[in-house]
């Protein structure tokens, strides 16, 4: 009688990925919106999956050989409060503020396999402040938490996207951390929509899919003005 072959230790990872499947029908059109055009916009309170589900489509991108590298950037802005100045180097700096991003991807791929992605350059983490003057080819691009990105640094972005590129900017349109400086997000959607191969997605406190609890209080805070 044969004996049943021990998969590989290999397939045992492959095996543990997170697959992406969308939760919401907004997600569903988020996705093909995302398959189907260059430049992406999507807005949508926390939770709701705008960053989950493009790192998981960026990654399933990576893994079919769509794309030959993730590229991840946000804004360096503080949320309330800094922390003051952050030792060590540029990525080491920057880690803090897309570890959100890196526990998405170590579901998608693994740890192991994002470690050695970064290792070799496959997926690199990259301040959005020091993206200037480079060109990005065959790459999946995010540009995450949007909303806190001014017009001028969000054009620097679009214009980074290479040949074979994708580009996703997302951000919670009511969650900014720019105090009184004007973002760039709503204006870009308002005035990109229309374009051939941009797509402009919204996601809406019925896709948030981490606690029913949390779209009710996100629903009731932004009803709330405390100047009242």
């Amino acid at each position: 009688m044969a004996r049943k072959r021990k998969p590989s230790s290999n397939n045992t990872i492959i095996q543990r990925r997170k697959k992406l499947k969308a939760k919401t029908d907004n997600q569903e059109l988020y996705i093909d919106s995302m398959q189907d055009s260059d430049v992406t916009f999507c807005s949508g309170p926390a939770g709701s999956g705008k960053t989950s589900v493009s790192v998981g489509l960026a990654c399933e991108y990576l893994m079919e050989e769509r794309v030959k590298r993730i590229i991840i950037t946000r804004p360096v802005v503080e949320s309330g409060r800094g922390l003051g100045h952050l030792p060590g180097t540029l990525v080491e700096k920057i880690n803090p503020y897309l570890v959100p991003i890196l526990e998405e991807m170590n579901m998608y791929l693994t740890k192991a396999r994002v470690e050695n992605f970064r290792e070799e350059g496959i997926i690199e983490l990259c301040p959005l402040e020091y993206m200037r003057g480079r060109n990005f080819h065959d790459c999946f691009m995010i540009l995450d938490e949007a909303q806190n990105a001014t017009f001028e640094q969000i054009k620097m972005f679009i214009t980074r996207i290479g040949r074979n590129s994708k580009a996703v900017i997302n951000g919670d349109l009511k969650q900014s951390d720019l105090g009184h400086q004007s973002g760039g997000l709503l204006t870009c959607m308002d005035e990109l929509y229309d374009i051939d191969g941009v797509s402009v997605c919204e996601l809406d406190y019925c896709d948030i899919i981490r606690s029913d609890i949390v779209g009710k209080i996100l629903r009731k805070l932004h009803e709330f003005n405390p100047a009242k």
